[in-house]
């Protein structure tokens, strides 16, 4: 009697747990990433941290917003024979987030758009000659692709911020990109009337 009871009293709290899972659809996501940056004239990798939040306008859509910080290793470059050190910066993105997930659980992809403030020392080098302004942001791109279950999502991603031709000199253009892949853990903050487990 005893083992029933308990057997009825585990299906019975596991079909409660799913049941609750199934109407959560406000996540925040909290995740690191990191990269190699492409071009690599100024900038050598990055290292961030991810923060977003995320609603599932349907089961297989979310809308959110996302922000984080990401923090870019300077490169020393040569140029004309004369050793540069670039300076590291930092991006600190302001963006929206999208999110299509074609099933439950598996591929998913989406982008974040919107601003990426760059933060850090004012000159892109230390050299008196070969030197400029840091640049203090452009328009924020951030594709990615991944797989999802309920905690976790695994990720690769292309992050660049759009800065024109503010940061460069004579001899070295100024990126703020990279490529890399990540990792994140969602965690529930409610629950709503979409009949699909949190993404």
């Amino acid at each position: 009697m005893m083992k029933s009871a308990i057997l009825v009293a585990g299906i019975v709290g596991a079909s409660f747990m799913n049941a609750q899972d199934s109407d959560m659809n406000n996540m925040l996501k909290v995740g690191i990433n990191a990269g190699v940056a492409v071009p690599s004239e100024n900038a050598s990798a990055n290292l961030g941290l991810d923060v977003s939040y995320q609603h599932l306008v349907t089961p297989g859509f979310g809308l959110g917003l996302a922000t984080g910080y990401n923090q870019f290793f300077g490169k020393d470059n040569t140029i004309n024979g004369t050793s540069v050190e670039n300076n590291g910066f930092g991006v600190v993105p302001v963006a929206a987030l999208i999110r299509v997930y074609p099933k439950q659980f598996g591929f998913y992809a989406g982008a974040d758009l919107g601003y990426g403030f760059i933060v850090g020392d004012d000159k892109v080098t230390n050299n008196a000659v070969y030197n400029a302004d840091m640049p203090t942001g452009g328009f924020y791109l951030r594709p990615e692709i991944g797989y999802h279950n309920k905690d976790w999502n695994f990720y690769a991603h292309y992050t660049k911020v759009f800065t024109g031709s503010n940061g460069e000199f004579a001899g070295q253009n100024f990126n703020a990109g990279t490529i890399g892949v990540g990792v994140g853990y969602n965690i529930p903050l409610g629950s709503g009337p979409i009949t699909a487990p949190a993404q």
